[in-house]
């Protein structure tokens, strides 16, 4: 990885991709040095291949349903992203949970992006609008984004980007949803290009941003 070849980004989402979205327009305006190398999801009427067919990016559907063991179904994920020159593995909304052997082929190359700040309000069930009832109900003040590293567990990768989001005093799950939203479609390029200018030291747990 270097400043003058852009980073290949492979993204895995379940959704509508919105993410993915806000990361292809930063790197078209030129605030992100990188390439969405293809688009993987589970689901075959995701919004998000959709929108990578109409912008001309690889869209693969590609489901553990598919395959007749969780090895066969791991192998053909790591060759897709061995064929596609990954670089950086992102998740964006992807629902389900990678499997150890590509997390460990892309140790402290797989970025994901949680709605909270972790350590709260993460793990097990906790994505989309469980999230944000969460923090309603404890009443907190302030929520945020968090893009960490994938580890083997559920949200619980070293993080390397925090911002925090107000809670309002009227807001709904979909209020704060919607606030949180906008902040995870600046940070989550911002985590990204880090690592396309090389500026992102990692030792264990401790993330280093060099400036």
């Amino acid at each position: 990885m270097n400043d003058h070849k852009p980073l290949r980004l492979v993204a895995f989402a379940s959704g509508r991709g919105s993410n993915v979205a806000a990361i292809a327009q930063h790197i078209r305006n030129g605030e992100l040095n990188a390439v969405i190398a293809a688009v993987i999801s589970n689901n075959s009427t995701s919004g998000v291949l959709e929108f990578a067919r109409e912008q001309g990016i690889q869209a693969f559907h590609i489901s553990q349903k598919q395959f007749d063991g969780d090895e066969d179904f791991e192998d053909h994920i790591l060759k897709v992203l061995a064929d596609l020159e990954a670089d950086l593995v992102i998740l964006a909304g992807y629902m389900k949970k990678m499997p150890k052997r590509i997390i460990q082929t892309f140790q402290n190359r797989m970025l994901n992006i949680h709605p909270a700040l972790l350590p709260s309000f993460g793990g097990k069930g906790m994505y989309g609008h469980y999230v944000h009832e969460a923090v309603l109900n404890y009443g907190c003040k302030v929520s945020g984004v968090t893009v960490h590293l994938v580890d083997a567990g559920y949200d619980t990768g070293a993080p390397i980007l925090q911002r925090c989001v107000p809670v309002k005093e009227d807001d709904t799950p979909e209020t704060l949803a919607a606030r949180v939203l906008k902040v995870e479609h600046s940070i989550y390029s911002e985590a990204i290009q880090l690592f396309a200018t090389n500026r992102v030291r990692i030792k264990g747990r401790h993330i280093k941003i060099l400036p």
